[in-house]
C-alpha cells in the first residue's frame, strides 16, 4: 500500500514537512509513504486552462490517482490554508465531480510555532477536501509550538500526540484497506 504526502509549506526546514517525513516511520508494515515536493511547481489555478491545465497539474493529479490514501500535513498562515495548499486541492477538485480527491481516503494532520497547532487550517483543508469528494478522516491532530513540541525526525515528543498520530495512520490504511475491498 502506498500513501502519498503532501506537505503545505514551501518552506525548506518546515516543521510540517519534518512531520510528514517522520510519520512513515509510524506506518503499519508493508505501507509506504512517499512525500510529494511538487507544490511549488503548480500554476494559479484557472478555470480557462481546466481542460489543458499543464504537465504539473496533470502529473500531480496522476500522482494522487495512483496512491491508496492521501495524507496532509498542513501549516497556518493567517488562520487558514496556506494559499499553495488551497490551490493544489482546487486542481485535484477538477473536473468535478469525476476528480482526483473523489472517493480517495484522506487524512489531515498539523503543526504550528503557535499554541493551537493549525487547527483552523485542519479545519478548513478537511472541509475543502470533503466538498471536493474525498472519503476523508475526521480525526485531528493540532500540534502547537511545533519549534518545541517535535523531537529532531520531526515526531511529537508528547506520547499522546504520538499516539494520536499513529491512530490517524492506522484509520487512514484501514480507510484504503476498505476503499480497495468496496
Amino acid at each position: 500500500m502506498r500513501i502519498l504526502g503532501i506537505s503545505g509549506s514551501l518552506r525548506r526546514d518546515s516543521h510540517n514537512t519534518r512531520l510528514l517525513r517522520a510519520a512513515a516511520h509510524l506506518l503499519p508494515s508493508g505501507v509506504e509513504l512517499e512525500v510529494w515536493n511538487g507544490l511549488r511547481d503548480l500554476p494559479p489555478f484557472d478555470e480557462d486552462l481546466e481542460s489543458d491545465p499543464g504537465v504539473a497539474v496533470e502529473a500531480f493529479r496522476a500522482t494522487v490517482e495512483a496512491a491508496d490514501a492521501v495524507l496532509f500535513v498542513t501549516p497556518e498562515y493567517n488562520a487558514g490554508i496556506p494559499g499553495q495548499l488551497k490551490n493544489a486541492v482546487d486542481w485535484l477538485s477538477r473536473p468535478y465531480p469525476d476528480n482526483a480527491l473523489k472517493g480517495r481516503p484522506v487524512a489531515v494532520v498539523g503543526a504550528s510555532t503557535g499554541l493551537f497547532g493549525a487547527i483552523w487550517a485542519q479545519d478548513q483543508l478537511r472541509k475543502a477536501l470533503q466538498f471536493a469528494g474525498a472519503n476523508v478522516h475526521e480525526e485531528e491532530l493540532p500540534i502547537g509550538q511545533a519549534h518545541e513540541t517535535l523531537d529532531e525526525r520531526g515526531l511529537p515528543v508528547d506520547d499522546d500526540q504520538r499516539q494520536a498520530l499513529e491512530t490517524i495512520l492506522a484509520a487512514l490504511v484501514e480507510l484504503a484497506e476498505g476503499a480497495k475491498v468496496g
